[in-house]
């Protein structure tokens, strides 16, 4: 069966998502058409490492290429300067060229951190994202952007650099652990709530197909949300128009709490991406752009997804104060993206850090009630 091809239109810089069960079996055939290369360094993570390595270095290997493996610890800890220092060195090492693709085999951190690299070696060299987790293949591995964390705050040392193709195999996630799964579908119900109300609908109706792996329901979530990023990512790839900034609905809020959670598996990424998104709609409300009903049929539909929706017991003054170090920050103000429903997102400038603060101070009174009741 031929796959799902999305393209994503970028004049010089343009290229394909392909979407198919099988494709981690056809890299290499792919890989050879493309670049012609004889070796392709392998990013990957330890833990994808043991599950898909092999098929992968296979796959290569039968099309007469040489696979190298870089592996690095898996976990939001990689993305430190040490690991690209470290990556960068091994790429080096390989002499390689321009014109050569290196392969990003594992979830958003492995893509991110490899797609950095590639930036970077020789001013710029090609990679092929190959997601592993419904993260990666729903967002992260499509647009560009590649990033570090550090101090400050996530994602903070980072340049836009696109791949030169995505290649989803949606069987991957047959290995997937679920908290993963449910991590995923955050990022998945996001496109429904940034402007595709009937998506959103659908999600709160076959979410937990999803999440039990149904195939159709698996290609469905993944091509949707990949035909919307890539119509975004073409529209405004590097965030000048104000309208791939609404991808970030909920991740103020969820940056926020993952750099005060350390970065760690505490709270993975879509699940701070939920609680940000649920925390957006109540501010919404608040602010009186939105419905509480919508904000409550969110809290649910993320409830019902085995996702978390309330804030943690954290600080609302040090949420703000990660939140200050926000990259779109402008003229001294962060900007929110805010809701005025299900389906309508649009980017606030007038929203102030002591409103959130208060908000936020609010939320977290709420949630010690509900824990003490």
């Amino acid at each position: 069966m031929r796959p799902v091809v999305v393209p994503v239109a970028l004049g010089p810089r343009s290229y394909d998502i392909l979407i198919g069960a099988g494709l981690l079996g056809e890299a290499g055939a792919r890989l050879r058409a493309l670049s012609g290369q004889a070796r392709a360094a392998i990013v990957t993570d330890s833990d994808v490492a043991e599950r898909h390595l092999a098929r992968l270095s296979a796959s290569l290997e039968a099309s007469g290429i040489r696979p190298v493996p870089v592996v690095v610890p898996a976990g939001e800890g990689s993305k430190s300067f040490a690991m690209l220092e470290r990556v960068i060195e091994e790429l080096l090492a390989l002499a390689p060229e321009r014109r050569d693709c290196l392969v990003a085999l594992g979830g958003g951190v492995v893509g991110d951190l490899a797609g950095l690299a590639a930036a970077l070696v020789k001013r710029g060299m090609g990679f092929i994202q190959v997601p592993t987790t419904l993260l990666a293949m729903v967002d992260s591995s499509v647009g560009g952007k590649t990033a570090i964390n550090a101090a400050a705050g996530k994602n903070l040392v980072g340049v836009f650099h696109q791949p030169r193709a995505v290649w989803i195999d949606p069987a991957l996630l047959d290995t997937l652990p679920d908290r993963q799964m449910r991590a995923g579908m955050a990022e998945v119900v996001k496109y429904g709530l940034i402007s595709d109300p009937a998506f959103f609908a659908w999600c709160e109706a076959n979410g937990p197909q999803v999440l039990a792996r149904v195939p159709r329901a698996v290609a469905h979530a993944v091509e949707v949300s990949c035909r919307a990023k890539a119509a975004i990512v073409g529209a405004d790839e590097t965030e000048q128009a104000g309208i791939r900034a609404l991808l970030n609905l909920g991740h103020t809020f969820g940056h926020a709490l993952e750099a005060e959670t350390g970065f760690s598996d505490r709270l993975l990424h879509g699940e701070a991406v939920a609680i940000g998104m649920a925390l957006a709609f109540r501010f919404s409300a608040r602010r009186g752009h939105c419905p509480a009903a919508d904000a409550k049929r969110v809290e649910a539909v993320l409830a019902a997804l085995g996702l978390p929706h309330a804030l943690p017991p954290l600080a609302a003054g040090r949420l703000v104060a990660h939140m200050a170090h926000d990259k779109k920050k402008a003229g001294g103000e962060v900007p929110f993206v805010l809701v005025r429903g299900i389906g309508e997102a649009f980017l606030a400038r007038d929203v102030a850090l002591c409103e959130v603060e208060a908000f936020l101070r609010e939320e977290a009174e709420l949630s010690q009630r509900r824990t003490a009741a």
